[in-house]
């Protein structure tokens, strides 16, 4: 196995790392939603393109970054079966849309990560009642 790892594990579990996961996630998903709203506009929009060039920017570098900030998590840390890890191993080749929906279903509920974060683990259980 490989002694060294290019990414640290602070880099994925820490509470700040949790933060950008979302926001990357967030711009992915605007992304997606963003590509679908001009292709059913279909319409002169040459007055807005500097505005919608820094929108497909930002959410081009949300999904690049989620993108391989969940399928380094789940190589590497995820705990689940092996047959959850290939169903959400084909979610995540379909980006913009797969990577958000495993960063906020699966990498912000795993235990590790709010394990690292204790202030989730604090909100978590007011949450819950205890």
């Amino acid at each position: 196995m490989l002694a060294h790892y290019y990414i640290d594990r602070d880099w994925i579990l820490s509470a700040k790392a949790r933060h950008i996961y979302r926001i990357a996630a967030r711009l992915s998903l605007m992304l997606f939603c963003l590509l679908i709203a001009l292709r059913l506009a279909g319409t002169d929009y040459a007055p807005f393109r500097p505005i919608l060039r820094l929108l497909v920017l930002s959410g081009v570098l949300g999904a690049a970054i989620t993108l391989v900030a969940m399928e380094y998590f789940l190589f590497n840390f995820d705990k689940s079966s092996a047959w959850k890890k290939t169903l959400w191993f084909v979610v995540l080749m379909s980006p913009p849309l797969g990577p958000p929906l495993y960063c906020f279903f699966v990498y912000s509920r795993s235990e590790m990560v709010n394990r690292a974060d204790p202030e989730s683990v604090k909100n978590l259980s007011a949450r819950s009642g205890g």
